[in-house]
């Protein structure tokens, strides 16, 4: 029979030196939610895509512009208590904007920013009974922003979260201004 020298009791301490490693960067959530805003709930350019309006580049330049400018704000929330909800609203507010423009058919050019922002926001009630809009906004907005919820983010200390903070407010804002000079709205 063998000695027992320490028993194991399954309770974990936050004080741990491996919690720190364990979970996702938040400079990853940060990244993949930008780009599924700017490219996964981006209108114009599944249109381009599928060749029924507009052309691809100014869907790309769009989608680029859009990523920046969720980077950047993310990057600015980018803190423990307040990235994951902010995330979550950009996530859906995303994909409820994406579900009524399709499904009011709206085009996606200047005149789409004529619009007033409740009619861009909320799909009418009659949209809510097809099963399109319905699984534009599970699959848009609900399935990222549950991922978003589920996932275990890595704790980084004051200063190293601030410097994250920083690569990605600067990578945000130089994204979406190279989407900006490529949709022609910035000259140099």
């Amino acid at each position: 029979m063998g000695l027992k020298l320490f028993h194991e009791t399954g309770y974990s301490s936050i004080l741990m030196p491996g919690e720190t490693r364990v979970g996702l960067h938040p400079g990853w959530l940060v990244l993949a939610a930008s780009l599924w805003t700017g490219f996964a709930a981006n209108v114009a350019l599944w249109r381009a895509m599928a060749g029924t309006a507009g052309a691809l580049g100014p869907a790309l330049a769009t989608g680029l512009l859009v990523a920046g400018s969720t980077a950047a704000l993310l990057s600015l929330l980018g803190w423990r208590k307040t990235l994951k909800p902010a995330a979550i609203l950009v996530l859906l507010a995303a994909g409820l904007v994406a579900a009524s423009i399709w499904s009011k058919a709206l085009p996606v050019d200047a005149s789409l920013l004529s619009q007033k922002p409740s009619s861009l926001v909320v799909p009418s009630w009659a949209s809510f009974l097809r099963w399109q809009v319905l699984a534009a906004l599970a699959g848009l907005g609900l399935v990222p922003a549950i991922w978003v919820w589920r996932a275990h983010l890595r704790r980084l200390p004051a200063g190293q979260q601030l410097g994250v903070n920083v690569l990605g407010l600067s990578a945000g804002l130089a994204a979406a201004a190279a989407g900006a000079y490529l949709l022609g709205d910035v000259p140099l």
